[in-house]
């Protein structure tokens, strides 16, 4: 006896349905809101929207490529996004987001000076880039300049 297929019934969910998007392990963001709020001690960056962490996390996922040369996109090298870039990408949202303004000029640190009837004011963040040590983990990430190419590196003085 024959079978019959199924018909398409309103309770049973369609093929499609039943398939669960998967997401490329590779593909951005590398790092949710959530965890970099889990990670954090600082209540400033837990109480961050996550429209405005998402931003710091793709601040940092950029520099991270910048400093490494490596988007992290190549499925042969990676199956999937490493440990140590992760925490790099954490550690710098934090970063930023715990060093933000948001308009109040008490959230930062601020330095003033004045001069007879001149005076300035600079704000200091409690964290700079070069003050997180990434090198430990993001060395062994770097990719090689292409041969006959200019790298050049700039830093200020």
């Amino acid at each position: 006896m024959a079978q019959r297929p199924l018909r398409d019934h309103p309770d049973r969910p369609r093929r499609e349905r039943e398939v669960e998007e998967v997401k490329n392990p590779l593909a951005r963001p590398w790092v949710t809101p959530e965890e970099v709020k889990e990670y954090t001690d600082n209540t400033k960056v837990k109480d961050r929207s996550d429209i405005k962490l998402e931003v710091d996390i793709f601040r940092a996922e950029q520099d991270v490529i910048k400093y490494t040369g490596n988007h992290f996109n190549n499925p042969d090298k990676f199956t999937e996004i490493p440990r140590p870039v992760k925490l790099a990408v954490i550690l710098l949202a934090e970063m930023y987001a715990g060093s933000s303004n948001d308009g109040d000029k008490n959230s930062g640190n601020y330095k003033s000076e004045t001069f007879d009837d001149y005076s300035y004011t600079i704000a200091d963040t409690a964290k700079k880039l070069d003050n997180i040590n990434l090198g430990p983990l993001l060395d062994e990430f770097m990719e090689e300049a292409p041969k006959n190419a200019v790298n050049m590196k700039l830093r200020k003085l």
